[in-house]
């Protein structure tokens, strides 16, 4: 089966619910390890849009926007496990509710 069988609905329909689904768990979650993992599901279904869109329309560039994304992606889970490490090395936490570190 190749990617010409599958309509370009279905891709656009799963990258929606993928998506659907990061934005709830960003929204109701409170650990923000899961909150990452949210935010990173949401981009996957943006290169999932990318991908289909590129081979759909016969070019290229929707696949290098999505080796940015991927860029990004991978700094971005960097950063947020170096800012989740230091927050719970200082307050014993990874609940982003019970955090106040902008406070005085």
């Amino acid at each position: 089966m190749n990617l010409q069988s599958i309509p370009l609905d279905w891709y656009l329909l799963l990258a929606a619910a993928l998506f659907t689904i990061g934005v709830v768990g960003v929204v109701t979650r409170r650990n923000a390890i899961i909150i990452f993992m949210a935010i990173e599901m949401m981009l996957n279904s943006v290169n999932l849009v990318f991908v289909s869109l590129a081979q759909f329309m016969g070019d290229i560039a929707g696949q290098v926007f999505v080796l940015f994304v991927m860029a990004i992606a991978a700094g971005e889970a960097a950063i947020g496990l170096a800012i989740v490490l230091a927050l719970f090395r200082n307050k014993r936490t990874v609940y982003v509710d019970e955090v106040n570190v902008l406070k005085w």
